[in-house]
């Protein structure tokens, strides 16, 4: 039988909620828990595997598009099945919890493309590189600068060329936090910081000049990334050294051509977990390169290591401390930064992961029936 006679037989959705092994928070949220949504997609005897982050809503949204869009049809036409997913949320709206829920499931879908023809994923999309650069993230505002110290220069240690903390939260402290970290990391190890929005224009122009004299090179969402003039003015005004990035709440490509047209961004970060999967990924990846803008993968290292292989602008992974945790812990395939790189291993069929089923279960919230 030919991969294009296949049909999707079952589609399996999941929802794990697995608890944060130490209080964590950024400048505008603290949390307990993550929780991670799993979309398994059988078809030919194989079975696609995708997954986001987000409320455990993205599960029920996610089974409900399944049956409607994608049982009993071919999963190698990806863009029709893809089409076919967004015109059933037309009502519903298509960002947030819809948005998630078709990102797991085309990234499922492009894994089980390539597991029906005998590839590994980047062997089916081609590469620019067989490898992309990774860097350290976490650094929580709920973190002691014991805490803070201790997990960026654990990550130094590791062979982590960049690491990222959180500010905003106590903005009078975030100076102090900030030298902390650089003292923790020496001289010669980038240091990147996210307020999460937390701060307003002035506030933020105003840090980005105090960041830079400790030598940060990165600053995220200074302001919230809604506010592509606030965004743009900080931009302006801030030290030519430090990077202005935003765009992990993006959701589509309009957003991304917005804040890119808007000159609110040094870099671009895209979330395959959030904006419609693989396939949105690589069409908020093809706006950047039409402008000239880098982009950055926010999140989800085990899915991004391979997306990111495909863009020739690409400059890194976020290795998200719960992220990388749960994803060492349920994945086997799971495959660790080295020497501050992620190397996804072609040897494997699609992303080379296998879900932990029995491991995962006492972390299971919802399933589909």
């Amino acid at each position: 039988m030919k991969p294009s006679d296949i049909s999707v037989g079952r589609v399996n959705v999941s929802a794990y909620t697995i608890p944060t092994d130490a209080p964590e928070g950024d400048g505008t949220l603290q949390w307990d828990s993550t929780t991670l949504i799993i979309c398994e997609i059988h078809a030919g005897g194989e079975v696609g595997f995708g997954y986001s982050y987000g409320n455990q809503a993205t599960a029920f949204v996610a089974d409900y598009l399944a049956r409607k869009c994608l049982l009993q049809r071919s999963p190698i036409h990806i863009p029709s099945l893809h089409t076919s997913m967004l015109r059933q949320i037309r009502n519903d709206g298509s960002r947030g919890i819809a948005s998630m829920a078709i990102s797991g499931l085309d990234v499922a879908l492009w894994d089980l493309k390539a597991k029906l023809l005998g590839s590994s994923l980047l062997d089916l999309f081609g590469t620019a590189q067989v490898s992309v650069s990774a860097y350290g993230s976490g650094g929580f505002t709920t973190y002691s600068h014991h805490q803070l110290a201790a997990q960026l220069s654990g990550w130094v240690a590791e062979g982590l060329k960049s690491v990222k903390m959180k500010v905003g939260a106590e903005p009078n402290v975030d100076v102090a936090r900030v030298q902390s970290a650089r003292d923790a990391i020496g001289p010669s190890t980038n240091l990147f910081v996210d307020a999460n929005g937390a701060y307003d224009v002035r506030q933020a122009i105003a840090f980005a000049d105090k960041f830079a004299a400790l030598d940060v090179t990165w600053f995220e969402e200074p302001v919230s990334s809604d506010d592509l003039d606030g965004l743009r003015r900080v931009r302006d005004r801030a030290p030519g050294a430090i990077e202005i990035a935003a765009g992990e709440y993006g959701y589509d490509s309009f957003y991304f051509r917005h804040m890119i047209e808007g000159q609110a961004v040094d870099v671009l970060q895209l979330d395959a977990t959030r904006c419609k999967g693989f396939t949105g990924f690589l069409e908020g990846a093809a706006i950047a390169a039409s402008f000239g803008i880098p982009i950055s993968a926010h999140c989800a290292p085990s899915l991004h290591m391979h997306v990111g292989c495909v863009v020739s602008a690409f400059r890194h992974v976020e290795y998200f401390h719960d992220h990388a945790r749960i994803e060492a812990m349920l994945f086997d395939g799971f495959i660790p930064a080295k020497d501050g790189e992620l190397k996804p291993d072609r040897s494997r069929p699609g992303m080379g992961l296998i879900f932990k089923h029995s491991d995962a279960k006492q972390f299971l919230s919802w399933r589909s029936q």
